[in-house]
């Protein structure tokens, strides 16, 4: 992964409404309206959290018709998962060295 694409999926993983959004959608597409219910927020806030998940590849926009259903797209975070997976790898080893000490 690019390092941007990185730094765009962890920017983006930084706000809780986000990451909420995110498990929303892990559950099944949503329309903005579906996805605005639980935050106490206005439609435009909620529209510019999408745009962010959206900009990081994250989440895609489809149309049918009137409906215009967000979908989550896992593959950034399949990547940024494994990038945090190799530090966990080199944690764990130095762990096990220490226990072994």
């Amino acid at each position: 992964m690019h390092p941007d694409h990185l730094s765009a999926t962890f920017a983006a993983l930084a706000d809780p409404t986000r990451r909420a959004i995110l498990a929303r959608l892990a559950q099944g597409e949503a329309s903005v309206m579906e996805l605005a219910q639980p935050f106490q927020m206005s439609l435009p806030a909620v529209s510019k959290h999408l745009k962010v998940l959206e900009k990081a590849g994250l989440i895609s926009k489809g149309r049918a018709a009137q409906w215009r259903p967000c979908r989550l797209e896992a593959e950034p975070l399949g990547e940024a998962a494994g990038w945090i997976e190799t530090y966990r790898r080199f944690w764990e080893r130095r762990l096990d060295r220490m226990d072994a000490y």
